[in-house]
């Protein structure tokens, strides 16, 4: 193993336990949950990110990838009532949230024409007016308008509830959204798959069992998807660890997950405020962890305007490869929830900027990781 990796066991009261599992992810062989535990709770910080950045750059060496997106949120009227949640209202109180019709959803898109965007992000509250023929004729319109644009579309909960009210099976909604322009899924609403901690946060929504096999069925209908996990509130290592081996499971069959992000728990403005947010000590550990663990994944994630800019920046030592999107001030979800960013937008030109600040290459993609453009890694400046 590199010196360097050696400096840091022997400072480790766990030299051994660790010494053993740093060779397993330099030797490239998977790492346990029994390992993933001793990494949360014995390894250094400075290890930790040694090791997720060996494997980082053995992968994708110095590129960060980011794409041209906005989001669309179709509403934030909702029929379910997640504890950590800032974002919905309640649909009884309906008078405090928005409904977009299809036109101004379409409206939205039309303010891109002309503007080499690639993506469009589709997810919002569970509306029960919002009806698969609506999501349907929605996904229809965006590809006759603008045929090239993919469409990242609807939470494993949102497609859970609409194709329980249209009486079809998971496979039989996805196969008409697909035919009306679906491309691909993103990976929200799986918080944390253990029973007894999503019965405490999000009782009424779709449980684990039901959001991996939407992916499932997905996946062997040709679509990617991504894969999410909310950290940093009343769940312990052990169930982060459950999840990111549920996913890994899935993974091994599938091969459809194209990335995992892990997205941090705000607190503001929701029924778990009295819930302290992990610190930034704890967000670099669970990025690190995520990477050695889930060794199948391509990519892994962080979420810009939840976690800040600079954080953003520091996570790309940690394992992450990607930044996500340009984006837009349209995303209100975890503005709502006391993200760092308030009104979380970059240009191009900033976001390829905030990656060379840190000597990595910008490399722009598209939904489905195909390089758009590579730009150059910033040139130190000279003494």
């Amino acid at each position: 193993m590199e010196t360097g990796i050696e400096t840091l066991l022997k400072t480790s009261k766990a030299e051994n336990e660790l010494r053993v599992i740093a060779e397993k992810i330099y030797n490239q062989e998977r790492i346990t949950e029994d390992d993933a535990l001793v990494l949360f709770e014995k390894a250094s910080l400075p290890l930790l990110g040694t090791l997720a950045n060996h494997v980082r750059e053995r992968l994708h060496g110095d590129a960060t990838y980011f794409n041209r997106n906005f989001h669309i949120e179709p509403t934030n009227l909702c029929v379910f009532s997640c504890n950590f949640c800032s974002y919905s209202k309640i649909y009884a109180k309906k008078e405090e949230g928005w409904e977009l019709s299809i036109q101004q959803m379409l409206d939205i898109v039309k303010k891109y024409d002309g503007i080499p965007v690639t993506e469009v992000h589709i997810v919002g509250g569970v509306h029960p007016k919002m009806d698969l023929q609506f999501f349907a004729d929605l996904l229809k319109a965006i590809k006759e308008h603008r045929p090239d644009l993919h469409i990242k579309a609807f939470t494993a909960v949102e497609y859970d509830y609409m194709f329980r009210k249209a009486k079809v099976s998971v496979e039989e909604g996805l196969k008409i959204l697909i035919s009306h322009g679906l491309n691909s899924i993103p990976g929200g609403g799986a918080e944390i798959f253990d029973p007894e901690i999503r019965q405490k946060i999000c009782a009424d929504k779709v449980d684990g069992d039901g959001w991996l096999k939407i992916h499932e069925t997905a996946h062997k209908l040709g679509l990617h998807s991504n894969a999410t996990m909310l950290y940093g509130h009343i769940e312990s290592y052990k169930h982060r660890i459950n999840h990111m081996s549920r996913l890994r499971n899935l993974q091994d069959e599938t091969k459809g997950f194209q990335t995992f992000i892990p997205l941090k728990f705000r607190n503001m403005d929701n029924d778990m405020s009295n819930v302290p947010e992990s610190s930034i000590v704890e967000d670099m550990k669970m990025y690190a962890v995520a990477r050695l663990f889930l060794d199948n994944f391509p990519h892994l994630k962080a979420y810009w305007p939840m976690l800040g800019r600079n954080n953003a920046q520091m996570t790309l030592s940690f394992g992450v490869d990607d930044l996500d999107g340009t984006i837009d001030d349209t995303t209100k979800i975890y503005s709502l929830a006391g993200s760092e960013e308030q009104t979380p937008a970059m240009s191009t030109e900033e976001l390829v900027a905030l990656i060379q600040q840190v000597n990595r290459k910008p490399v722009e993609r598209d939904t489905l990781y195909n390089v758009i453009k590579e730009y150059e890694t910033k040139e130190p400046a000279m003494a």
